[in-house]
């Protein structure tokens, strides 16, 4: 389990991917790989839970799509190729 302080810096790097421009969320989350892990990724699920509750749904949907991008870049979300 994070230490508090690591996880009020991976709330407020969410709270970041949520206000900056569309197009530069993968320069902010370069810009702070330090915090790119899993316990990263269960944060954004939380609070994409809490916004799903909540009524905020775009918030949630956009915060699942990064979750599962950081996910495959880390290699803990298996990429499914379609095969014919």
């Amino acid at each position: 389990m994070p230490s508090e302080k690591r996880e009020n810096q991976y709330y407020s790097l969410i709270e970041q991917l949520l206000k900056c421009p569309n197009g530069k969320e993968p320069e902010l989350i370069e810009a702070n790989s330090e915090l790119v892990d899993a316990d990263l990724i269960k944060s954004m699920m939380q609070v994409a839970t809490s916004f799903a509750h909540n009524g905020n749904e775009d918030g949630a949907k956009f915060l699942i799509h990064v979750a599962k991008e950081l996910s495959k870049q880390l290699g803990f979300y298996p990429e499914v190729t379609n095969k014919e």
